[in-house]
């Protein structure tokens, strides 16, 4: 989006606390401020880090990415700049299903930080919402536009096939409430298959369960990975997985990850929400079950590596549907339209 907004000719800086330092990439300023110690630490002293850096470069409008920014945000709005939300997910939803929390702290939280959504956010200049659904609900709240979080054309284009028909993958964070327990079950009834596991363990007592699991066995942990690897990993595996499970918040959720493995031109195996059902029905590029069923998992699986044709053809699909329309090309478009309409009305 930075990297979009800077090749458009507007002058961009983003503000982060990833402990890497300024510096100017793509002709996006980075001002960083630190890295936090903790979860606690990001929450109370990054935030304000970041608002007094955001003041200090005294811009015409300012787009927020994060929740625990927002009592920053009606600040920086009390003092008549013009601000900007982006919602990634439905953050009371999302408490909802965090690990750390036990079922009273969630409901807490969740009702807390819903006051906050409704009483920041309603008085912001627009929302931008990464999902039909979240911009549908931030509707009720301010005037909002739907921008997907689609990929940039070819940054996953596959590469050759590096490696035998049966490595699967999934990337991205691993937990439980992602249904990575479910699919590591699956393999257990999968012969001559290996999972590409690619990502962060949210806690390392969940990565000891798995790797309790008889399906571990057929399991090849990668870690952490950037843009490149995964792209190498995409290409070396013939389907991909994505059954997070039905929490509440990703029901709705459109996860980058379905885009990123449509652009890779594998067929995919997803969960069977409403949603994502729909973009499996409209686009023909894989097939959806219950997540919480490790045989259907591995069903659907078996059926797509069985028969190559007609995955392959799900792949093509999927990577056609990301060149002609799912893409970050086509969204960004409506980002500069929003920002010219934003900034000539204040």
């Amino acid at each position: 989006m930075c990297s979009s907004l800077a090749e458009s000719g507007l002058k961009t800086n983003y503000v982060v606390a990833d402990g890497k330092g300024d510096e100017c990439k793509n002709g996006v300023n980075i001002h960083d401020v630190g890295l936090a110690e903790s979860r606690m630490s990001r929450i109370l002293c990054s935030s304000k880090a970041v608002y007094r850096k955001a003041l200090t470069l005294d811009c015409d409008l300012y787009h927020f990415h994060d929740p625990e920014l927002w009592p920053y945000a009606y600040l920086l709005k009390r003092k008549r700049k013009v601000v900007v939300f982006d919602a990634h997910e439905d953050l009371p939803k999302a408490l909802l299903s965090k690990y750390y929390l036990n079922k009273v702290s969630a409901h807490i939280l969740a009702g807390f930080a819903s006051l906050i959504e409704k009483f920041v956010c309603s008085r912001l200049d627009h929302v931008v919402g990464a999902t039909p659904s979240i911009t549908k609900k931030y509707s009720l709240l301010n005037r909002a536009t739907n921008i997907n979080n689609y990929p940039i054309l070819g940054e996953f284009a596959p590469l050759p096939k590096k490696s035998e028909q049966g490595e699967i993958i999934y990337l991205g964070e691993i937990s439980q409430i992602r249904g990575i327990k479910q699919i590591v079950q699956s393999l257990e009834h999968l012969e001559d298959v290996r999972l590409n596991l690619a990502g962060n363990f949210v806690n390392q007592g969940f990565r000891k369960e798995l790797e309790s699991l008889k399906g571990w066995k057929k399991v090849k942990y990668w870690g952490h990975v950037d843009r490149t690897e995964a792209r190498n990993l995409l290409s070396r595996s013939s389907v991909a997985l994505v059954t997070f499970l039905p929490e509440p918040n990703h029901l709705d959720s459109q996860p980058n990850k379905i885009f990123e493995y449509m652009s890779a031109g594998l067929p995919i195996v997803l969960s069977d929400f409403p949603l994502w059902n729909e973009i499996v029905e409209k686009h023909k590029c894989g097939v959806c079950v219950d997540p919480k069923d490790p045989n259907q998992i591995a069903h659907a699986v078996a059926q797509l590596l069985d028969d190559p044709t007609v995955a392959r053809k799900m792949g093509e699909n999927g990577m056609n549907a990301i060149e002609e329309v799912l893409n970050w090309k086509s969204e960004s478009f409506k980002l500069f339209k929003l920002y010219d309409e934003i900034l000539k009305s204040g």
